[in-house]
C-alpha cells in the first residue's frame, strides 16, 4: 500500500483559492501564466567571525534549526584589509529552501515569527527588486520558535529572500498578499 503524501497547509490553499483568485485578477489565459512561488534563501552575514570564526559555525546551526535543512558556511571570496578578511575566511550561513520545507518555512514566517518580532509595523511594500522577488529582513533570529532562547550566545540578523515566478513586482505583491503577508498600508 503506498503512502498517503504529505501537502503542506499553504500549498493547499494555494491550490484550492489563491490561484483562482490570480487567474480572476490578472486575467491570465494559460494557466502556467500564474506565479508562484519559486523558492525562499535565508542569509545570515556574521562580520565577527573575523575575531572568532566558529561563530560561523554557530550561525549556521541555528540556521539550520530555523530551516529545517542543513545550511551552508558562506566564505570569502577575495581577501579585503580594511575588514581585517581574507580569502576562504567563514563569513556567514546560507539556506535555500523549495517545495514542502519552502511552504512550511513561509507558514511559520507570517504565523509565528512576524508577529513576535518588536515594534513590526508590517512589511515594506516596496522591497521587490523589479522582476517579482522580495528581500526583507529581520534584526533578531530569536523570533523563530525553533530557537531556544537560553542557549543563543549571541543574536544574529538574517535576510529572507522569496523568489517567486511573477513578471512584475505587482504580481508578486498580489501573490504573497494571499499568502498573508502583512504589508504595510
Amino acid at each position: 500500500m503506498a503512502e498517503a503524501q504529505y501537502t503542506p497547509r499553504l500549498r493547499q490553499m494555494y491550490d484550492d483559492t489563491i490561484r483562482g483568485k490570480l487567474v480572476e485578477e490578472f486575467k491570465f489565459a494559460n494557466p502556467m501564466q500564474v506565479p508562484r512561488i519559486d523558492k525562499v534563501v535565508l542569509n545570515m552575514g556574521i562580520g565577527e567571525t573575523t575575531q572568532d570564526t566558529k561563530k560561523a559555525q554557530s550561525a549556521a546551526d541555528d540556521l539550520t534549526l530555523i530551516a529545517g535543512q542543513k545550511a551552508v558556511i558562506t566564505r570569502a571570496r577575495k581577501s579585503i584589509a580594511t575588514f581585517k578578511v581574507r580569502e576562504q575566511m567563514p563569513i556567514g550561513a546560507k539556506v535555500t529552501l523549495r517545495g514542502t520545507r519552502m511552504y512550511e518555512f513561509i507558514d511559520r514566517l507570517v504565523t509565528i515569527a512576524l508577529p513576535r518580532v518588536r515594534d513590526f509595523r508590517g512589511l515594506n511594500p516596496k522591497s521587490f527588486d523589479g522582476r517579482g522577488n522580495f528581500a526583507m529582513g529581520i534584526k533578531e533570529h530569536i523570533v523563530f520558535p525553533e530557537i531556544n532562547y537560553d542557549k543563543v550566545d549571541e543574536i544574529w540578523g538574517m535576510d529572507i529572500i522569496v523568489c517567486t515566478t511573477a513578471e512584475t513586482d505587482e504580481q508578486a505583491r498580489a501573490l504573497l498578499t494571499h499568502f498573508n503577508f502583512p504589508f504595510r498600508q
